[in-house]
């Protein structure tokens, strides 16, 4: 009898192993490692694709901002003893009231100046009116007055020294300061 329970014992014993038994793992096959491969190179070249697209973006972002500011700062000219502005001054004066329109947070000072010639009362009276004849030019095209303040250094301030026509052409001017705020939206004028 004995014998008999070591028999079935060792036949239930050998069912159970085999029904546990574990197939041996099998190695990746050259297919299986090259698709991994090839998916995980097409993520990485996709992602570094992405990086690069806003890498530029901002970096074009960055530009057409830089060249707004540069717009916003551009000096505007007068004749000889006026405050009438030009038509070259009036393009540049609608692409600033654009760049103002857009931020709405900038403030910027407008600084009269004249040549060398006339009394430095007199210079100063037509450097304040140029910087009003600017910001009446700019409040007609939307931007509020109190965004605008205005100064004159009459003569005193020259941009280039001499006693020549081209040298008064230079030093008659209208120039720009941002006081307040700074330039984050770029306008359709600039892009």
């Amino acid at each position: 009898m004995k014998l008999r329970h070591y028999v079935a014992f060792a036949l239930v014993f050998t069912v159970i192993a085999g029904c546990t038994r574990q197939e041996p793992e099998t190695a990746p096959t050259p297919e299986t490692v090259s698709d991994v491969n090839t998916d995980r190179a097409q993520t990485d070249s996709i992602a570094a694709a992405e990086l690069a697209r806003r890498q530029a973006e901002d970096g074009d972002r960055r530009a057409r901002l830089a060249q707004a500011q540069e717009t916003l700062s551009s000096v505007v000219f007068f004749e000889y003893d006026t405050d009438v502005i030009d038509a070259e001054a009036e393009d540049q004066l609608r692409i600033k009231s654009a760049i103002l329109r857009a931020n709405p947070s900038l403030e910027v000072r407008v600084e009269g100046h004249a040549d060398e010639r006339g009394s430095t009362e007199y210079n100063l009276a037509l450097g304040q009116r140029r910087a009003e004849a600017v910001r009446t030019f700019l409040s007609g095209y939307g931007i509020t007055p109190n965004r605008l303040t205005t100064i004159s250094y009459g003569k005193e301030r020259p941009a280039v020294e001499g006693s020549d026509e081209s040298t008064w052409a230079r030093n008659r001017r209208a120039e720009f300061a941002i006081t307040g705020g700074e330039i984050s939206a770029i306008p359709p004028e600039i892009r």
